[in-house]
């Protein structure tokens, strides 16, 4: 008998083998043709082998697919056990819909597809979501500009009453992680409206002039409007040459406002209100000289010194070491907010904003004055500010540049 004849199978074998195959066993997927569909459960033909049957909490398929099955309708279940009470299988949509969701998501967000997703709650942290069946989450941090939450002060409990407004209202988001083992879905609105922005923005450039509206007034800026959909940043530093205690004083909601473009960084755009304006302290070396005399209000009192206000756009200040021959601990006791005083210039820095004043010169010999303008100034070991540094209105402004918006 030759290895071909030992091999071969008779037709019957075949069949029987065929058979053994396609018997399926607990967890596995099997498909199917729909025989009947009830309320509460749906019989399945498994091609040959049995009925199988899916019934109450089983029905419920998170991808939604078997959402409205009806007779003659081919689907795929998960096989949760060979033999009922009844003598049929035991399956399930909602194993096999599970899976099918979540690979879907998977691909969804290597593609980058926009998709619709419904909002179902909020919590401080931010919006809880339905994408399909499948929950999910939407930070914060991932809200559209037209949604963010724009509150003073960051107070989570105003934060959370803006946020609960958008309950059952439909974003569009890109999904950009998931993770199916602990369930998690985080989805993003502003990386969908990035995309749909990202050719309107290529038509602008560094540099260029906008017009537009104050949407938001903030502690670290303005939110300026333009081009029917587009928002840009003016941070503190960006509204005005001279100092700011906060943005309100000088920008307000729903003002029309032309800006000037100084970044792009993909969708985020940041503006200059001051660059559009000529810069004052250009001037400052013509109208200032050192050992000049000069009358200035007292505008802010930090550890380190007096920051005075000499006209609209130019300040200087007055280091703590500076007011007074005698060791001074609290420059307080030597003047206060809203207070007029004489002071002496010792040192102009044009280029870096800096004016340094003395009252502790006004009676120190003309040339101990020069003396200390020639000689550049160090920081004191304490780390205060140096003797002739004054700081612009970009580092006087209240908050610092990592205080702007968020980037989830």
């Amino acid at each position: 008998m030759t290895q071909t004849q030992i091999t071969q199978l008779s037709p019957f074998e075949q069949l029987l083998k065929e058979q053994s195959r396609a018997i399926p066993k607990a967890g596995d997927l099997i498909e199917g043709t729909i025989v009947a569909v009830s309320k509460n459960e749906v019989l399945i033909d498994l091609e040959g082998y049995r009925i199988g049957t899916v019934r109450g909490p089983q029905l419920h398929d998170e991808s939604g697919e078997y959402a409205n099955v009806k007779v003659g309708d081919h689907v795929t279940a998960t096989v949760l056990d060979l033999e009922n009470e009844l003598g049929q299988v035991e399956l399930s949509f909602q194993h096999a819909g599970h899976k099918r969701a979540w690979d879907k998501l998977r691909e969804l967000m290597k593609l980058g597809t926009i998709i619709p997703a419904t909002i179902v709650s909020a919590n401080k942290g931010g919006l809880l979501v339905r994408v399909g069946n499948t929950s999910g989450f939407l930070p914060v941090s991932q809200l559209s500009v037209d949604h963010y939450p724009r509150v003073d002060g960051g107070d989570k409990n105003r934060i959370l009453e803006k946020l609960n407004r958008f309950t059952n209202q439909v974003f569009e988001v890109k999904v950009i992680d998931v993770q199916e083992q602990s369930e998690k879905l985080i989805v993003s609105e502003r990386a969908a409206w990035d995309e749909r922005q990202k050719k309107i923005i290529e038509g602008f450039a560094v540099g260029d002039t906008v017009e537009g509206t104050v949407t938001g007034v903030v502690d670290f800026g303005a939110f300026i409007g333009f081009n029917g959909g587009l928002e840009g940043l003016v941070h503190i530093s960006e509204l005005a040459w001279q100092r700011i205690d906060h943005p309100r004083d000088v920008i307000h909601v729903g003002e029309t406002i032309k800006a000037k473009i100084i970044s792009i960084d993909g969708s985020k755009i940041s503006l200059s209100i001051k660059r559009l304006i000529d810069d004052p302290w250009k001037e400052a070396a013509e109208r200032y000289t050192v050992g000049q005399l000069v009358t200035g209000k007292i505008i802010k009192i930090n550890p380190f010194g007096l920051f005075v206000e000499l006209d609209e756009n130019i300040h200087g200040l007055a280091h703590i070491s500076e007011l007074a021959n005698t060791p001074v601990t609290n420059p307080e006791s030597i003047a206060h907010i809203g207070d007029t005083r004489e002071f002496k210039i010792i040192s102009i820095d044009a280029l870096e904003h800096r004016l340094g004043l003395s009252i502790r010169a006004l009676t120190e010999p003309a040339s101990f004055a020069e003396g200390a303008s020639a000689t550049k100034a160090e920081p004191v070991e304490s780390g205060e500010a140096p003797l002739d540094t004054v700081v612009s209105s970009d580092a006087l402004a209240s908050t610092p540049e990592s205080a702007q918006e968020p980037t989830v």
